[in-house]
Parts: C-alpha cells; structure tokens; sequence
C-alpha cells in the first residue's frame, strides 16, 4: 500500500481545492446556461418599476446575443409581484424551489425585499442588487446574502437636510412619506442632516399615506395648512405625480425636495405636468437621458441604440430605463468575475469584490463593493428640475 506523506497530502488537498465545482453545488447552472430570477411590479400601485424589469431582460437579451458570459447564456425568469409582499413570498419561493434559480437578481421593492430577506439568506441565496435604497441591504454581518445597488435612502435623505439647513436654517418644513420602511429611512437620513435640534425646530408638520390609497390631496393640503414653506416628498412615481400636481393645483408654493426614486421625467414630471414641477430639488446618480450634456456622450448614444433594438417599446426620457440597464451591467460583470465557479458562494464573493466605473454613472461616482461594503453606489449630486430635465448643481457628494 502506498503511503501518503505530508506533501502529497497538501497536493492532494490543492488539488481538490482547484477541481471545478459539481453541479450540485451550482444551483440554476449548466453547461450552457445560468438561471437568474427576480420580482418585478408589473401590475399595481408601482407598476412604472417595471420598465426596469424589462430594460434588465433586453440587456441580458444582448448579452445572449453576443455569446452569454463565459460560454453561457443567461436566463432571466422575471415574475410579476404586484408590488404585494405576500405574492412577492409566494412568486420568491417558487423561484427558489422549482425554478433553482444561480441567485435573485434586482427585485423590486423594500416592503417586497423586506418579507423575503431571512428566507434568501437562511436558504443562502443571493439576493443582488435589490432595488431599493433601504438600509437593511448592506449588513454583511447578519445578512451575508443580500446586497442593495443604489445610494440608500438615509445617505440621499441626509443629503437634502444637510442642503436645507445650509440654505435655508430657518424653514417651516412639511414632511410626506410612504408609510413603510423605505419612507421611515428617508425620513430617518433627513433628520440626521438638519441635525436633532434642527429637525425638532423645522419640522412643523409629517403625513403619511399608505400604497393603497387613492389619492393624496387631504395629505397635501393638511401640509400646506401648516404654513410649510419646504416639502419633504418622499413618494413613489405614482405618488409624486400627484403631490406634485396637487402642490401646484392648491397655490402651494413651497421649496420641494423630491426623492431620487420618483424622479423620472417620463413617468412622474410630465404626467404631473412640466411646468408644475419647475425648481424642484432632486438627487442623481446617473446621467439624464432628457440632459442635452450628454446628447453626443458615447455611453449614451450606445444605450439609446441598444434601446431602439431590444426594447424598442421603452420611453427614451425614463431614467428607469438607464438605471435596469447600469444594474444588469453590474451583473453580468459578476458572472464574468466568477469564470466557471457558479456556486452562489462565488457569486456572493464576486459581487462584494466590485470596482466598476460604469460610464452611465455620473462622473466621479463608481460602483465599489468589499467583504465589508455591501453598499455599491454611495455618491449623489443635486440637480433642480427646469424645462424639461434636472440640471445637476454642487459638487458629488455623499459618504
């Protein structure tokens, strides 16, 4: 019987640390296909999300085109939640249970990312690039399988009471928000700009309203009656649009900070109405399709052509559209970055080893992720909404 000494034993072991993982140990991969999944609101009260849905399948759909990723295509399943957690649950588990999907990619939502986030990571599924700016998406320690992509919510709030309280440290502030996680983070990052003391001082009056209502008008008039002259309107797009409109409608003329997540000129400016939106403050992380400073950008000539030819039904002035396609970019570099090791181990190592300079992101702003930073966008800038577009104003700014 041969005998095996201590540096066969290491070869041995180096070896079999280097043999290719089995495919029992690569859920939703083949030898010629990855599966990925994800939910999407493609009916109900967030239904304008789901543009994002369908500008991340063109892309990949491209990206197929083109040959796949390292010799395999992707497969995207993209089920529609309605924006409604208990389906979200239901629309996730089947994905994970019958579809096998390699991980869950972009799903849309914080209250829908919320009721799935224990179950992914106690199954140890990644959760990628969930879209929503809440905090619960970068905390490695205690939820090593879930990982954000925008700037969270609490760093885009501090952004805006930090500008106000420079500008205006006197303001009578109406505050209005989602009642659910996603709006308490905004709110809670506002707060800690304007400072404890500032906020107790300034804020005068706080609404809340419910995805399920119908309308906000009895919100922005009780706002208004406050004698508010700042707005704090932390809204999704369907939202915004009417408490823009019903701003304006009212004769209520107050500085209004808009949230990032309802910025887009197609889906909420121009159903409100353009000009009843003129001034009002935003953030930005990625480059305006509406912008004229960036009509002969490279990046942006290459995605209005990938738009005409793989999701020609998308609106060219929807930043939602920009903003599927930056984050399916972001994927498919972390299924280049794992070569053949598709286990969603790698795939997790993979995505918090990311320094990506994605040329769609405002100047200066990068996608940078470590074993300790699930955060991958973390800078903003302002910009105020006139004529037709938002015009970046300040420096980059942010953690």
């Amino acid at each position: 019987m041969q005998r095996w000494d201590g540096s066969m034993l290491a070869l041995a072991a180096m070896l079999l640390a280097a043999a290719p993982a089995s495919a029992a140990d690569m859920p939703g991969v083949t030898a010629t296909e990855i599966t990925i999944g994800q939910t999407m609101p493609y009916s109900g009260p967030a239904s304008a999300y789901g543009a994002i849905g369908k500008s991340e399948a063109a892309y990949i759909a491209m990206i197929n085109e083109q040959g796949g990723v390292n010799g395999r295509k992707i497969k995207l399943v993209s089920l529609d939640d309605g924006y409604s957690p208990p389906k979200t649950f239901e629309q996730t588990r089947r994905l994970v249970e019958e579809d096998q999907i390699a991980a869950i990619f972009s799903s849309l939502g914080t209250p829908t990312g919320v009721v799935v986030h224990k179950y992914l990571n106690d199954h140890k599924v990644p959760q990628l690039f969930q879209a929503s700016g809440a905090t619960f998406w970068a905390d490695p320690e205690h939820f090593p399988w879930t990982m954000g992509w925008q700037p969270n919510y609490q760093t885009e709030g501090a952004i805006y009471g930090r500008y106000l309280l420079e500008h205006n440290p006197n303001a009578k502030v109406a505050v209005l928000y989602q009642n659910d996680d996603a709006g308490r983070d905004y709110f809670k990052g506002f707060k800690n700009g304007l400072g404890a003391e500032a906020a107790k001082k300034l804020i005068v009056s706080v609404q809340t309203y419910e995805v399920t209502d119908a309308t906000l008008d009895s919100q922005i008039v009780s706002l208004q009656s406050s004698g508010a002259n700042v707005l704090f309107d932390n809204t999704t797009p369907k939202f915004a649009a009417q408490a823009i409109r019903k701003t304006y409608d009212i004769g209520w003329r107050p500085t209004h900070f808009l949230m990032s997540v309802a910025n887009s000129v197609s889906a909420v400016m121009m159903p409100a109405g353009l000009e009843k939106g003129q001034g009002i403050v935003s953030a930005l992380y990625l480059k305006d399709p509406n912008d004229p400073q960036w009509a002969d950008d490279a990046a942006m000539k290459d995605w209005r052509t990938f738009m005409k030819k793989y999701d020609p039904q998308g609106d060219l002035g929807d930043n939602l559209n920009i903003y599927g396609y930056v984050v399916a970019q972001t994927m498919v570099q972390v299924l280049k970055q794992c070569g053949n090791d598709l286990t969603r181990e790698n795939i997790m190592k993979q995505a918090a080893s990311l320094d990506l300079p994605l040329p769609l992101l405002l100047p200066g702003i990068k996608v940078h992720t470590g074993a300790k930073d699930y955060s991958p966008i973390k800078q903003m800038r302002l910009a105020r909404f006139e004529g037709k577009r938002w015009v970046p104003f300040g420096p980059v700014i942010g953690e």
